[in-house]
């Protein structure tokens, strides 16, 4: 049967009070638990495929040891020793990156949590997965509130079974920031607007690109204000709050290191990321799709073509604007800027417009029909994490 979007479907303009409720439309606990369960067959899957890759790539290298990796030494480093009160040089006095590229909100919450007994490695892969049922559970209830319960649990499936999602079990911020993200949507379309500030708020200090999250809720706060202009203050509130989080971030470390440019400075120093308005992924794709013999930037080419295919037909559906101002200008951070090109899949997960069709599609079509197709975008999604944090030797 074909899934009919609810009462509360995107830009559907009604009294907030005749809504019904989300935890009534999502299913109650049962609703729910069934998210968290298809959430967590991804996970066992994927750690049963780590396992088996691990034991084929024979390096020494434990299955915890494969979730520590790479960005994760960054963020243990600022949860155990703090940020550094300078830039960092080498021997030849160039400047390096350091712990100051990393945005708090992950840190701090590792070290909450090692403050209790845990180590600070155990503390981090805590977080972040606890985080990540935390967004299973609000990217079923954003699916839910758009469109309906069915399209809720494949957007569960679709986004935690994605190439590269193998991040939602490492000690990395993805998770997190999705959870935030997905959970903000969600409070902004229900105008449950302290919340939505609040968690937008945690967006802005977990990832830079929060502030298309804060950016997003903004146009929810301006819907809002022009259907019930006599109350403008709770959503414009809450989108100043949410919005101020990175400028924060970014003019505290300007003012650490006596230098307003200083994180973009270090992010350019230790990633080669800044903004070139494209430059870089337009020669990467260019280059690769030309005269690339190499199935790992090949790969990464086509799924950058494949989710602007994607956003293309979710904005052609035209989706709730405020989710579409989200991912439109995330995907201009991540394909605007320069960078590790084989980083931008892992960027592009928390970007839930170019998942948005496929979800939508899968409610739509015969339970057998999708359960198929969802298995086999599954298959490879998650292979292609673990291959990527098991073969591969490069950082995501």
């Amino acid at each position: 049967m074909t899934e009919q979007p609810e009462a509360g479907r995107p830009g559907a303009e009604q009294v907030e009070e005749r809504r019904p409720s989300l935890w009534t439309a999502a299913g109650a606990w049962r609703g729910v638990l069934i998210a968290v369960g298809i959430f967590a067959l991804t996970r066992v899957a994927q750690l049963l495929i780590l396992v088996w890759l691990g034991s084929a790539a024979a390096d020494g290298t434990s299955l915890r040891g494969r979730l520590l990796v790479w960005d994760a030494g960054w963020f243990l480093r600022v949860a155990v020793d703090g940020y550094p009160h300078s830039y960092t040089y080498d021997t030849q006095h160039v400047l390096q990156g350091n712990e100051l590229a990393f945005f708090p909100l992950y840190p701090m919450l590792i070290r909450g949590f090692a403050a209790i007994g845990l180590s600070a490695q155990s503390a981090a892969l805590l977080v972040s997965w606890t985080a990540s049922i935390a967004a299973a559970v609000a990217l079923h209830l954003l699916g839910t509130t758009l469109y309906g319960k069915r399209t809720g649990w494949a957007l569960v499936a679709i986004c935690c079974s994605a190439p590269v999602s193998v991040v939602l079990s490492m000690a990395y911020s993805e998770a997190l920031f999705l959870a935030l993200v997905a959970g903000m949507l969600v409070a902004a379309h229900r105008q449950v607007w302290w919340a939505a500030g609040l968690l937008g708020l945690g967006a802005a200090l977990t990832r830079p690109t929060g502030a298309a999250a804060a950016l997003a809720l903004a146009v929810a706060a301006l819907m809002a204000v022009r259907r019930n202009p006599r109350k403008p203050w709770p959503p414009l509130l809450a989108a100043a709050v949410a919005m101020a989080g990175v400028p924060l971030f970014l003019a505290w470390v300007g003012w650490r290191v006596g230098d307003w440019s200083a994180w973009f400075r270090i992010q350019t120093a230790g990633w080669g990321t800044s903004f070139d308005y494209g430059r870089s992924t337009w020669l990467f794709l260019s280059d690769t799709l030309s005269r690339g013999d190499g199935w790992i930037p090949m790969s990464v080419a086509l799924i950058l073509l494949a989710a602007l295919a994607a956003a293309g037909v979710a904005l052609a559906g035209r989706p709730w604007p405020p989710l579409a101002v989200y991912g439109v200008v995330a995907m201009v951070l991540v394909y605007g800027q320069a960078g590790f090109y084989h980083s931008k899949p892992r960027l592009l997960l928390p970007v839930l417009l170019t998942l948005l069709p496929a979800a939508v599609a899968a409610a739509r079509a015969r339970p057998r029909v999708a359960v198929l197709a969802i298995t086999a975008w599954a298959a490879f999604g998650l292979w292609y994490g673990a291959y990527l944090i098991t073969i591969w030797p490069y950082t995501l």
